[in-house]
């Protein structure tokens, strides 16, 4: 089924600039719409009533009335990605061959990504990261590990990588190396973390680079990115898009390595030659 969220981003790059500030407003607070007229939410929005009855023609609906009826529903019947997650394994459970399934799908979600995203998108962004001697990546909760893993494989092909951690870094002294040939890779996914986005709110500030990954053009870490890489796999958990998010980044590493051959086979010859004894364990 088609809800208002797959609507918005669907049709989001046919909307009039002021059809896409109700687009946001509405991804970010439905229960806004939900609640009031079209008056009162284009008070709240900034745009006129007719902006908000256009914008409803746009997604396809009869009128206001009809989204705001959608809307509700979704409020009173709205469950976790993770529920989901758990519903959808739990149904499949019995069926023949459960793990080649569940494979299957991320291959499925990986072949969505390459028809949605720019390579030239790409190449910019592995360039950039090239061409830095400072960068820096961020993610937190469900993006941790992806961000780790990031920084971890950039260290290896490029170095001068540093994956940041509030709490643990000095964040003042971190970001006051930060400058125009910086790179700040900031990475978050619904329910979009304030510390990400603050974060990379800052690096802007300090002139760095901004490459964000996220699960839509809609996500508020598009105002900060100069290059925006959006996953949009709606349809499911914040579990499941990670096999896909993991290939997007692998690509980018691969770019980096395969823009200098002799400057990767250097440093990957010298990692290979450095014994640390007891620390290998």
């Amino acid at each position: 089924m088609i809800t208002f969220k797959d609507r918005i981003k669907l049709k989001y790059p046919t909307l009039s600039s002021g059809q896409k500030k109700v687009g946001k407003y509405v991804l970010d607070y439905p229960q806004a719409l939900a609640m009031k007229s079209a008056s009162q939410l284009g008070q709240d929005v900034g745009v006129s009533e007719t902006t908000i009855i256009r914008f409803c023609y746009a997604l396809e609906y009869s009128g206001y009335s009809e989204l705001q009826a959608e809307i509700r529903q979704f409020l009173i019947f709205e469950k976790s990605s993770f529920q989901d997650y758990q519903a959808m394994k739990a149904g499949e459970a019995n069926q023949p061959n459960f793990f080649f399934q569940n494979m299957q799908r991320d291959q499925g979600h990986i072949q969505k990504i390459i028809e949605q995203i720019n390579e030239e998108d790409l190449y910019r962004a592995a360039k950039k990261i090239y061409d830095s001697d400072n960068i820096l990546v961020a993610g937190v909760r469900t993006s941790f590990a992806v961000a780790h893993w990031l920084s971890f494989a950039l260290n290896i092909v490029r170095g001068n990588a540093h994956l940041v951690q509030p709490g643990v870094d000095d964040i003042n002294f971190l970001f006051s190396k930060i400058n125009n040939q910086s790179i700040f890779v900031a990475i978050t996914f619904h329910r979009y973390s304030s510390m990400t986005l603050d974060l990379a709110k800052l690096a802007k500030k300090q002139g760095a680079y901004i490459i964000g990954i996220t699960d839509s053009v809609l996500s508020p870490l598009e105002e900060f990115a100069d290059t925006l890489l959006p996953i949009n796999l709606s349809s499911t958990s914040t579990l499941d898009t990670g096999p896909a998010v993991l290939s997007l980044i692998n690509a980018i590493v691969a770019g980096v390595a395969v823009i200098d051959k002799d400057s990767f086979e250097r440093r990957r010859e010298a990692y290979e030659k450095f014994n640390p004894g007891e620390f290998l364990i």
